[in-house]
Parts: structure tokens; sequence; C-alpha cells
């Protein structure tokens, strides 16, 4: 059975970033779904980190939902944390008991200068812990002055925290070299680390699939999994791995010029969706970007769930090219069947009509633009005397049958003697007026034979 959680703080809408951990996670309780006796025992979970009171929005908690459903990630069940906070009560409170949270009260100038002060003396920026030298007298005052205290959680520097990293493989931290890091401002508002470990445990989360930027976040977390169980917290059916869930880091994205934090914008899934980038574009890139696997358009996700393999995964920053992206958007176009379309197309627009134009497409919505050349009006170019004469040919030899391009071309080649482009080229701009376009032979049942005929005619009539 595997469990793994996407955990998005609504602050903002969904960007590629985001989107690739959200379908790593997708991906992995699918394959591992499709691997199990169970079948439907894994499960891919969303869970909403509301715990930021001032930044979330409610709006953004919608967008993450429609996003999520328009790339068909749709999750097996969601929780939102602003409505677990019980829960993280009481596992604070089992810490605190245990002595492995303390209050500190430096202000943030305060842990600024500290951490200055240490790099000037080619030190590591590591918290002195001088929150702990304090006497309950010295907290009394500085609580009787006003100041309230921020929480951390005690590191405990003896136990060396190790893990075999699903992407990474091996990895060690010394606990020593880490910060205790803060769990609970000074409001009595959450940070990100204490709740999650809480959640985690409680929702029986396998694996956690998460960015490279977390690495150290989890060696931290490690040890809150063990004080956590070790004060009784987290249910006993929990099917984490030896006391905490598998994790796995994958490398970051980056664009063609580096970082794409300053891109994030133009990239989030509303403005690719108003681009008209297909679904299946997105995660056919995402799903394979920084792997040894190829990236290919693919459109049958079952094949992505049945590919996903960790051990794909390279150590190398994954490059997101927009430009990529664009390529596969083309290509998945070109294989959508018109039922998966129709509902976007404009009136008019049948099973043939799209098989006809479907090949000229980058988007879907230039369908509108493509298919104007069958409902015409049509602005063709001004042709040689020579080629006015060889249309009106063409208008007089048009006889419509079940192939009528190829039944006018070939009697037009062997009247005129005409071939390749000079044959094909005036026709095509007659009843087109563009150099190239759909094929023809899709394209000329589509315009009907009148009004071939009077493109036709048009065309050879002096300055028509």
């Amino acid at each position: 059975m595997t469990v793994t959680r996407f955990a998005p703080s609504p602050t903002g809408r969904l960007h590629v970033g985001n989107l690739r951990a959200a379908l790593h996670n997708w991906l992995l309780a699918r394959h591992g779904a499709r691997g199990s006796d169970g079948g439907d025992e894994s499960r891919f979970l969303l869970r909403i980190d509301d715990t930021d009171t001032e930044r979330s929005r409610e709006d953004y908690v919608e967008a993450i939902r429609e996003d999520l459903a328009w790339l068909g990630l749709e999750p097996d069940a969601e929780f939102r944390q602003s409505e677990r906070l019980d829960l993280y009560e009481d596992a604070f409170a089992r810490l605190k008991e245990a002595e492995r949270v303390y209050p500190a009260y430096e202000t943030a100038q305060e842990l600024e200068l500290k951490r200055k002060i240490a790099l000037g003396r080619g030190l590591p920026p590591i918290y002195d812990r001088a929150a702990l030298q304090l006497g309950e007298d010295e907290r009394a005052a500085k609580e009787a002055d006003g100041v309230s205290p921020h929480w951390r959680f005690k590191l405990d520097r003896e136990e060396h925290i190790d893990w075999e990293d699903e992407v990474r493989g091996p990895q060690k931290f010394d606990p020593a070299q880490l910060s205790d890091p803060v769990i609970r401002r000074a409001d009595g508002s959450w940070l990100y680390m204490l709740p999650s470990v809480v959640d985690d445990l409680d929702m029986g989360v396998t694996d956690v699939l998460r960015g490279e930027d977390h690495v150290s976040n989890t060696a931290v977390q490690i040890q809150m999994f063990s004080a956590l169980h070790a004060a009784g917290v987290g249910p006993e059916h929990c099917s984490v791995v030896d006391s905490f869930p598998r994790f796995g880091h994958t490398a970051l994205l980056v664009g063609k010029e580096g970082k794409l934090s300053k891109r994030l914008g133009s990239l989030s899934c509303e403005a690719l969706r108003e681009q008209g980038i297909e679904p299946e574009a997105i995660l056919s890139l995402l799903a394979r970007l920084g792997t040894s696997k190829p990236v290919e358009p693919i459109v049958d996700r079952g094949v992505l769930i049945e590919s996903f393999d960790l051990a794909s995964f390279g150590r190398a920053p994954a490059k997101f090219d927009e430009a990529e992206l664009e390529r596969l958007n083309a290509a998945i176009v070109h294989q959508l069947d018109y039922d998966a379309v129709k509902d976007r197309l404009p009136d008019g627009i049948d099973e043939a009509g799209w098989h006809a134009i479907r090949p000229n497409l980058s988007h879907v919505n230039e369908a509108a633009e493509w298919w104007r050349l069958v409902t015409g009006p049509i602005d063709p170019p001004d042709f040689s005397d020579e080629d006015r004469g060889f249309l009106a040919d063409a208008a007089q030899a048009l006889e419509w049958s079940d192939d009528p391009w190829a039944k006018l071309t070939s009697t037009l080649k062997e009247r005129t003697g005409r071939k390749g482009k000079p044959l094909f080229l005036p026709l095509r701009q007659a009843l087109t007026g563009r150099d190239h376009g759909p094929d023809m032979g899709e394209l000329l049942p589509l315009i009907g034979e009148d009004e071939a005929r009077a493109r036709l005619e048009r065309a050879a009539a002096p300055g028509g």
C-alpha cells in the first residue's frame, strides 16, 4: 500500500514546480496501486497547508482544486490543516512534556546579528541554544516585559540522522550541524515543520516525494517522527517505514537561463491553460523531466503510470524549456480524437473537419482560424494571366466524386502538363488563400462543390 500527499499552501496559484510535485506523488500512488494486490488501497492525498491565516486565501484553495482536476490529478481525499489544529496542540503538549520543545525569546534582528557574527568567524550559522540557558526567573521577566516566546524543537545532537533517499541514495546528517527549528511563532501560529509530521503520521503517509530544497527539512523531521512516536502521537495502524515515511528528493526545475523563480507567474497552471497548453502536454513533460526516460507526447496516462520509476531520476537540475512544451503540445493536439475536443471547437466543425485541420494546429484554440478556410471568406493572391487561365480550366474541370481533389488534379495534369508546385499551389491558393495548410483531399469536400467552383472562378477572373 502506497499513500502519498501533495501539500500546497493556498497563498498563490500553482506553477510548474508545484505541478511537478503533485504529478510525481500522484504517479507514485497510482503506480503503487497497479503493483499491489489490493489495487485500490494506494492513495493520493491533497493536504491544504493553510495555517498561515494572513496569506492563505479561499480563492486559491478553489484554484488548487480546479487546477488538479483539469490535469486529471484529483485526490482520493482532501484535508485542511486549519481544521486539524487540535492535533497539533496535542502533539505540541506531548513534546513539551518530553522536553523536546523549548521557548526562545530572541527577536528576528537579534537572530540575524548572531547569524552574521557566526559567518564572520567562519562558523556555520547554527542557533546557539542561548534560550536553553535561561532560568525560570529570566523567562518570567521577559514575558512580564511583554516578550512572547517562539518555540523551537530540540534536536537530539547525540542521534545521527540517516535515511535511504528514494532518489538521492544514502543521506547522513549530523544534528550538531543543524539549528533547532522554530516550529511555532510568538503569536501561537504554526510553521510548516511540526504540523506536516503530525499529519503524515495521522494520515498514514508512506512516501514523501518532494524537491531537493527540503533535504535538510527531512533531516529535522525524521527526529520529529521519532520524538512523536516516543510521545505516543499517531495511530497504531499508521503505515510508515521504520517510524517515518520513505523520502525522495527530486532535482529542482531550472530554466534555460537558470532559476525559474522570476518566471513562475507566467508558468502558473492558469497561465498555461490560457495559452492553450493541453494538460497531457504538461504531464508528458513534467513526468519525464529530470529522468533517464525520453520525453514523449503521451496522451494515455496509463503509460506514464506504468513507466514511473524513481530509479530513473537523476541528480542534475531538470531543465524546463517552454519551447519543448510547445512542441509536445502540438504533438498531443495531433493525437486528440474529436470526442476529446468537440466541446471546444467552433460550431460547424464535425469529425471530418477536425481530422482535416488537426495536423496544422499547435493549439486547439487555433481551430477557428483554420476552419475559415472552409467557411470563408478567403483572400487569394493576385495570379498571373497564365495561372488565371489554368484556374478557369480548373473551374470547368471540377467534377464531384468520392475524391474530388484527386480527380481534379489528375484531370488538370493530363490536360495542361503541369505537375508538382505549378499544378498544386495555384489551386490551393485559389481555394484557401494560403500557400500551405490542411490536406486538400480532406479539405475540398468540406468546402463543397458549389463554393469550390465559385472560388476558382473568382480567382480566374481579372482582378478577382
